[in-house]
């Protein structure tokens, strides 16, 4: 809870709830990707929660200052006119099913996006992610599973299969997207931190305590490197958030044996070093969103 993140030879104002709910005002702010990205969503919302008053009369300001919108992850500020949502997929691209030979299989539709996009439409800030599900077993074996129209390809690189969904995003971003009213941001990979196996053989990082002191053996991921070429070809402005390097020093910053329960208790056999405690990392990733946004409205009153 302590550790505060500090950028070298720069510095970035501390996150300020009020503000950024004067910046959302009548606003939607919408994270659009996997469970990180509802992490993220989270961290927000417990953020601006920082900025109601009245601590004695929780409950009741709560009630009265923040309302449930449609879907599971869907809040508004009530005084602000604005909404924070978050919006599950996977891979931004469309996962369905199509038949190979005599039976029907899981495929991931990478040249359509995913059906929830026309949710998204009409948010004054986007932040969009995709990463963690493109390690798992499936897509990095590529068989049978990549479908392009009619055609499910027999075994893809799981490379090239990431660069073509990220261009039907950036296509869909190019052709839906307003700059004008949309500010757009896509957040770079996050870092896992298993030690002694995977998510399902093993894996642990419950000796971990404090941050790591060196991270200079650790490669760019491959993930965000097409993302940013892609993003460099796009019409739309897009700004990238790049947290995996900063993140990586956190490998004491994860739920561990506490991040999944069966019934009351804590299981130890599998544990969790891909998502994040709060609070915690993902609250220093909004205050690099706050940063951007705070730096663009003043930007704009100075010109």
């Amino acid at each position: 809870m302590k550790w505060r993140w500090q950028p070298q030879d720069c510095d970035i104002p501390r996150f300020n709830a009020a503000k950024m709910l004067e910046l959302m005002r009548g606003k939607r702010l919408v994270f659009v990707g996997d469970s990180i990205n509802r992490n993220q969503w989270e961290s927000m919302m417990c953020l601006l929660m920082g900025a109601i008053k009245d601590p004695k009369r929780v409950y009741e300001t709560h009630r009265r200052r923040i309302t449930k919108g449609k879907g599971n992850y869907s809040f508004k500020f009530v005084d602000y006119k604005c909404t924070v949502e978050y919006y599950v997929t996977h891979f931004l691209v469309h996962e369905g099913k199509a038949r190979v030979g005599q039976k029907r299989v899981t495929t991931l539709r990478i040249d359509t996006m995913d059906r929830g996009s026309s949710r998204w439409r009409g948010a004054d800030i986007l932040v969009f992610n995709t990463a963690h599900w493109w390690s798992h077993y499936k897509t990095k074996a590529g068989i049978n599973y990549y479908q392009e129209g009619n055609q499910v390809h027999p075994r893809l690189d799981v490379s090239t299969a990431f660069r073509r969904a990220l261009m039907t995003w950036a296509s869909w971003v190019d052709k839906h997207i307003n700059p004008g009213k949309t500010r757009v941001f896509f957040r770079s990979s996050a870092p896992s931190h298993f030690s002694g196996g995977q998510w399902n053989s093993g894996g642990h990082c419950k000796e971990a305590t404090q941050p790591l002191n060196d991270t200079s053996g650790t490669s760019y991921p491959e993930r965000n490197i097409i993302a940013e070429e892609v993003i460099k070809q796009m019409k739309t402005p897009v700004t990238v958030i790049n947290v995996t390097s900063l993140s990586e020093y956190r490998i004491d910053g994860h739920p561990s044996i506490y991040g999944r329960t069966s019934g009351k208790r804590y299981s130890s056999s599998i544990q969790d070093c891909s998502h994040w405690c709060l609070p915690g990392v993902p609250d220093t990733w909004n205050e690099l969103l706050y940063y951007h946004l705070h730096s663009k409205e003043s930007n704009r009153f100075r010109e």
